[in-house]
């Protein structure tokens, strides 16, 4: 067992878990937080992004005792109050139609347009798509999906 301190959605949490739980499985299990998805188990499909010390991890691959002492967002505190930007993008344009990949795209858009808003980059089509590689939707064909990131991009 090994004991787990984190920041998660804003409020500290602490717990003793196995040591081979995997952070998707503490967010799901522990703390009740199922916007997470897990998809694949393998680090394919994105369906488990969220944010960990503000990067975009694959938390179906990451231990929950690595992310200790670190502060993790997810779909669910990603809202404050009201939609974020990109949540609200997603709305707008149905970037969406079953919805199980949507929290993971979500978090990697949000993840996506402040990386290339540090360095000063343009968030283009093309880049959009390319930086989606990770992510699998088997419904929508992307298009709407990237006219959301674009959208939100613009707003946030």
């Amino acid at each position: 067992m090994t004991e787990v301190t984190l920041t998660v959605n804003g409020k500290a949490v602490k717990r003793d878990v196995p040591d081979t739980m995997l952070l998707v499985e503490f967010l799901r299990e522990e703390l009740r937080l199922t916007g997470t998805h897990v998809g694949c188990d393998t680090s394919q499909c994105g369906a488990c992004v969220v944010h960990l010390d503000g990067k975009a991890v694959k938390s179906c691959t990451t231990l929950a005792a690595q992310a200790s002492g670190g502060t993790v967002t997810t779909i669910e505190g990603l809202a404050n109050g009201s939609l974020h930007p990109m949540q609200k993008a997603f709305n707008d344009n149905h970037g969406l139609q079953c919805g199980f990949c949507t929290p993971g795209m979500i978090m990697s858009g949000v993840d996506m347009v402040a990386r290339y808003k540090a360095a000063g980059k343009e968030l283009t089509e093309h880049a959009i798509r390319e930086e989606l590689e990770g992510n699998i939707c088997r419904c929508t064909g992307y298009h709407n999906i990237v006219k959301s990131i674009q959208q939100a991009a613009g707003e946030m």
